[in-house]
This record gives C-alpha cells, sequence and structure tokens, in this order.
C-alpha cells in the first residue's frame, strides 16, 4: 500500500493540483490536512469519479482533515477522543480492516512567546496520552499528516531563522521526542539516516528552487507497522505545480 500525506493548504484553492494526484492513480491512501473548509460542504462532486473511499472532519476557513483510501475506510473517529477541542485536527480510520491511521493537523503555535503556543503543547501532551495505547498494540497502526515541529536542526535549512518559533521550540521538540524514545519510528528518517530532507517551502523568495525548508511532515509507525515500511519519499510534485500548496507530499509504502 502507497500512503500520500500532504497538506493542502485549502483544498478549493489548490483543487486542480490534487486532482492530478487523484487522477495518477498512484496512492492508494491519501491524507489530506488544511482543507479549510465545512464537512457538509466539502466538494464531493470534484473527487467521486477516482474511486477513492473518503471521510471528512471538516472546519469553515481553517484546518480540516481528510482520509482518501482505494480500501475500505471504517471505525472513523473525528477528533481526538481525550481532548476536547473546536478545531478539526484529528481523524482516525482503520484502512481495509488491517491499517489503523490517524490523520493529524497539528497546532502552529506562531512563536513561543505566542498564547497559541500553550495550546499547541497541550494538544501534543494529550496526543502523547492518547498515543501510548497503540504503541505495543498487534494492530499495525500510522500516524501520518503535518506536525508544524522540525524535530532537529538538520531540519530546517537556517536553523538561526528559527530562533523563538514554535516550530523549532525545545518544548515541543522535547515531546516529540519522547514519542521517538518511546518507540514509535519516524519513518522518513529510519530509511533516510543521514540525508537533508524538507517538506514545507515559503512561497517566498524561490525558497523551492534554493532548498530553503523545513521538515514538518511525518509518518510514525507503532512497533506492530515498522516491520511493513518498504520506502518513504518526499513527494516534490504537489509543491512543484502551478498552484501549489506550500508543502512538499510524503510517501509511505507498506508492504
Amino acid at each position: 500500500m502507497k500512503i500520500l500525506t500532504l497538506n493542502i493548504n485549502s483544498i478549493r484553492a489548490h483543487a486542480e493540483s490534487f486532482l492530478d494526484i487523484l487522477k495518477s492513480g498512484e496512492y492508494d491512501t491519501i491524507l489530506v490536512q488544511e482543507l479549510k473548509v465545512e464537512s457538509s460542504t466539502f466538494p464531493h462532486n470534484l473527487f467521486d469519479e477516482y474511486g477513492y473511499n473518503i471521510k471528512v472532519f471538516g472546519q469553515k476557513s481553517w484546518n480540516g482533515v481528510a482520509t482518501f483510501s482505494k480500501y475500505s475506510i471504517e471505525d472513523t473517529i473525528r477528533g481526538m477522543p481525550n481532548y476536547p477541542d473546536p478545531n478539526a485536527r484529528f481523524l482516525e480510520t482503520v484502512i481495509d480492516g488491517r491499517l489503523r491511521i490517524i490523520n493529524v493537523y497539528m497546532p502552529n503555535g506562531e512563536s513561543e512567546e505566542s498564547p497559541k503556543f500553550k495550546y499547541k503543547l497541550e494538544w501534543m501532551r494529550a496526543f502523547t496520552d492518547y498515543i501510548a495505547r497503540y504503541l505495543d498494540s498487534e494492530e499495525a497502526v500510522i500516524i501520518g499528516g503535518d506536525f508544524n515541529v522540525a524535530i532537529e536542526d538538520r531540519d530546517i535549512w537556517n536553523p538561526k531563522n528559527y530562533l523563538g518559533s514554535s516550530i523549532s521550540a525545545p518544548a515541543a521538540r522535547e515531546i516529540m521526542q519522547k514519542w521517538l524514545n518511546a518507540g514509535w519510528v519516524d519513518a522518513w528518517r529510519y530509511m533516510h539516516p543521514k540525508e537533508i530532507g524538507y517538506t514545507w517551502f515559503s512561497y517566498r523568495q524561490k525558497s523551492l528552487e534554493h532548498n530553503n525548508g523545513l521538515r514538518l511532515d511525518y509518518f510514525l509507525a507503532n512497533k506492530s507497522a515498522q516491520k511493513f515500511i518498504s520506502a518513504c519519499e518526499i513527494d516534490r510534485c504537489p509543491r512543484s505545480a502551478e498552484k501549489s500548496t506550500d508543502h512538499c507530499g510524503l510517501m509511505l509504502k507498506i508492504n
């Protein structure tokens, strides 16, 4: 199964480039973040002909997540069960009865001085508690999405530019590092232990051409899922499209 995670930065604004992904048929399952549309007005009609089942957890103008799959989608959970949240950031599903996927759009938090940073940390701590149940599960579990954290300085093209940013804040990094220390595997880093790679590029100053980016998008695998990982690659095509999102896709292949 080939899985793509992609922050689309508005499913309506970038529908054309997203349709190209669906038309290619390359991906069996696609996790999408930052839909910026309510569930009730999600444009299903644009996507119905491409053979994907779709589950949506949307929100007007902000946030929103959706999971597309050629396989069945069951046991849908919208919103983190242990954290009351007005924002649509969490969509958990079981794909084909054999793979549990948690699709997340984690809070940005802006800067360490911002009131939104407290929310970011609260959300991540609640997520820590929630995913603990799945680490040692016999069920294969994958977490994918935009984490809004560059976990190491090598995941930032110029770390000095992000001092004080929530993206590289030590408190946020510490929480995410706890997930890895516990046994969750960062699939891209596992497959590329020494490589520099970025999944987000600003629209400004030709950042894509100059490779001035951040690694903000991840797949994490629990112990049962780790043995099935065969590849994890950054897909620059969505970022290179004519009307592009500011994120690249991240592909995970599991056997």
